[in-house]
This record gives structure tokens, C-alpha cells and sequence, in this order.
């Protein structure tokens, strides 16, 4: 499967994620308006949106089979020696946690808690929000150079994201960039 890659036309071989999520059946509904509970259709459709302003998309410098890729998730996922994401504060936790190239999946929590999230198939398979073991495959097969030797994890759901947008986001951007990364794989849950 082949998919466009910027505004020149330039393609990117990628078969994994496609083949192993879509054709699978995993990606076969997207919540609508009427799957939420009423509390949470109500907010969605009160929600104060922020127009944020144009991010470029630029076109990949050099192949991906040579890229660099790091993971970015917004599934609230901790280490055991780490601090879980704080419920508590006001329009949420605007922080990351860093996990290593070589984290062991299981030993992760998911401190991701919204009542629209449902979370049971992330549960079974953190690979669903941050699909570490299949990037870990495609660089064996040398579809992507190679992962970064770490990866950021975010809360979702967060209603106030002033904080991230201002402090957290650029300081995420320049920890990756100092690691040399190319490509960010983003999951957002």
C-alpha cells in the first residue's frame, strides 16, 4: 500500500500499519455523536474549540526506510518508577513521560481516564495506542531506519491546553529533534 506524501507527489512505501490495523478490522468504527452518553455529546457540541494555527506538513527529506521515528501517544502510559499523570489538575495534565526504545510493554499503566474513552481493547493491546512492537518489527525489516531511543507519552482529553501548547509541546519537539529524530508516529486516543 502506498500513500501520498506531501503536496509534490513524492510516495512512501509504509505496508505495515495499514495491513495490520485497518485490513484487520481494529479500525472499522469511529465513534459518532450518537455512540456518546449525553453528558459527553454535550460538552463535545458546547466545547469552545481553539483555532490553532496552520501547521506545515512538509514532505519527508529522505527516504523512510532511512528515517529516524519516534512514538508519541496520548494514552497517559507511565513506567512503574514514574509519576502517573495527575488527574486533578484543572483542563489536565500538560506533562509527558518518557519511555525507552527497548520499554517492556507489559510493565506499563494507562492512566488515560475519560468516560468517553473506552479503553478495554488498549488494555489488550498497548500495540492499539503506541504501537512500539510494530515499529520495532518494520525497522527489523528495514521499512523505517531505525526508533528513537525514546518516546513521548501524553495524557488525552485535555480541555485547557494553553499549557501544553505554549510549554510542553515545544519543549517535546526539542527533546526529539536533539535525538535526531525525522518522522513522529502520533496516536491520539
Amino acid at each position: 500500500m502506498e500513500e501520498e506524501n506531501g503536496q509534490d507527489g513524492n510516495r512512501v512505501h509504509c505496508p505495515g500499519i495499514y495491513q495490520r490495523y485497518h485490513t484487520s478490522g481494529i479500525l472499522a468504527h469511529m465513534a459518532r455523536m450518537s455512540d456518546l452518553t449525553l453528558k459527553n455529546r454535550l460538552f463535545m457540541m458546547t466545547y469552545r474549540y481553539r483555532k490553532a494555527a496552520e501547521v506545515p506538513v512538509l514532505p519527508l527529506a529522505k527516504p523512510l526506510s532511512s528515517c529516524r521515528v519516534a512514538l508519541v501517544t496520548t494514552g497517559a502510559l507511565h513506567r512503574p518508577d514514574q509519576a502517573p499523570f495527575d488527574e486533578d489538575i484543572k483542563g489536565g495534565d500538560f506533562s509527558y513521560r518518557i519511555l525507552p526504545r527497548d520499554q517492556d510493554l507489559a510493565a506499563l499503566s494507562i492512566a488515560h481516564k475519560s468516560d468517553a474513552f473506552d479503553r478495554r481493547g488498549f488494555e489488550k493491546d498497548i500495540n492499539l495506542g503506541f504501537p512500539l512492537e510494530r515499529f520495532r518489527e518494520m525497522a527489523e525489516k528495514r521499512e523505517i531506519g531505525e526508533l528513537s531511543s525514546q518516546h513521548l507519552s501524553f495524557m488525552g482529553s485535555i480541555t485547557a491546553p494553553g499549557r501544553l501548547i505554549e510549554k510542553t509541546a515545544p519543549e517535546a519537539a526539542a527533546l526529539l529533534a536533539a535525538d535526531g529524530v525525522d518522522l513522529v508516529f502520533l496516536t491520539p486516543l
